[in-house]
This record gives structure tokens, C-alpha cells and sequence, in this order.
């Protein structure tokens, strides 16, 4: 018969081995949804993506797409733009649409459309709404960035945790925003594109 020392430890080990299969499948279930971006180290741009039927050309310049009439969650948006070789980039084009709190574009003006330009230190900051959701797609913001005398850089940039992302055909896990609820509702995304 065990001593009353070694009953908890058989049970703890068997416990254990019971567990660990079901650790290891959401370890792998859930690391790989939340895929970080190419980090500039690795050589590779931030993945792109579609367009879309939406894009207008020739948005205003401005840092904050909130206006009058616009309703929704505010966020903030931000981050850098770095080089393939982790160098900041000054004066990065960043192209910014999305679809207002009800998921409908504004296909007539430029409302929650915008552009800006990174500053010295490779930094961009965009005042917004959370956008809304519609048929078929997860949550997301458009963007196209673009450094001085280099190609286009189409993307988009989703949320974290968003039951849409697993049934949208083109959510990329490496294109998720890191979101702080600290201060207000913010989205941290570096983007790395090829500067030559």
C-alpha cells in the first residue's frame, strides 16, 4: 500500500499525461492564429493583399479620419515603417479606407479615407473608428504604403480575437494589429517594405 506521500505525486503525474495532449493542441491551435508580422530581420516585406473594389485615388491628406458624422469606436492606429534592412523610412506614403461602423464604404467622397506621410523617424499615427463588419469579410482597415520611388505596397490589417477572421477567405495572420485598451483603444502595426 503507498504512504500518503506518494498518492499526490502519482496523481499529479497521471493527471499530467492526461493534460499534456490537450495543452500541446492549443498551444498549436492557438499560436499559430496570432502569427506575428515579418519582423524586418527577416528580410521579407509585409505580406500584401487585395485591394478591393473600394480604393478611390486621390484621398485628402490628414492624420485623423474622424468627422463630424462619423459614429463608432474610436482607435488609433500606429506604428512604423522600416526597411527589409530595419532602418526607419521617412516620407512613406500610407494610404488609409475602411468601411464606417455599419460596414458600408463611402463610395461618393472621401469620408474615413485618407493619406499620410511617415515622419523622420519612420513613425504614422491614425485617428479612427473601429470599422464595421459586412457580408463575407472579418473586420479590417485597407492600407497601401508606398516609400519614396519605390512600388505600391497593397495590404490590409485585421483585428485580433474577430470571429470573422477564421471564415474570411483572405485574413492573413500576419496582419494582425496589436491592440491596447490602455488610455483608449489602440492598434500597433510595423509595416516592413523594400526602400532599396
Amino acid at each position: 500500500m503507498p504512504s500518503k506521500g506518494e498518492a499526490p505525486s502519482r496523481r499529479l503525474f497521471i493527471a499530467c499525461l492526461l493534460a499534456a495532449p490537450l495543452l500541446w493542441y492549443f498551444a498549436k491551435a492557438f499560436g499559430a492564429a496570432l502569427e506575428p508580422t515579418p519582423a524586418c530581420a527577416d528580410g521579407l516585406s509585409t505580406p500584401e493583399q487585395t485591394p478591393g473594389p473600394f480604393f478611390k485615388p486621390r484621398s485628402p491628406e490628414r492624420k485623423s479620419l474622424r468627422e463630424a458624422g462619423v459614429q463608432g469606436t474610436p482607435i488609433v492606429v500606429e506604428g512604423i515603417v522600416r526597411s527589409t534592412r530595419c532602418q526607419p523610412v521617412a516620407g512613406v506614403l500610407l494610404d488609409f479606407w475602411q468601411a464606417d461602423a455599419s460596414g458600408a464604404y463611402d463610395n461618393q467622397g472621401y469620408r474615413l479615407r485618407g493619406h499620410q506621410f511617415t515622419d523622420s523617424a519612420g513613425k504614422y499615427r491614425l485617428e479612427t473608428i473601429v470599422p464595421g463588419l459586412y457580408p463575407g469579410r472579418t473586420r479590417h482597415f485597407h492600407v497601401r504604403v508606398q516609400a519614396p520611388r519605390r512600388s505600391v505596397l497593397t495590404t490590409q490589417l485585421y483585428f485580433p480575437g474577430e470571429p470573422g477572421n477564421t471564415r474570411d477567405g483572405i485574413f492573413n495572420p500576419k496582419l494582425v494589429l496589436e491592440l491596447s485598451e490602455a488610455g483608449g483603444k489602440t492598434g500597433r502595426f510595423d509595416f516592413v517594405v523594400d526602400a532599396g
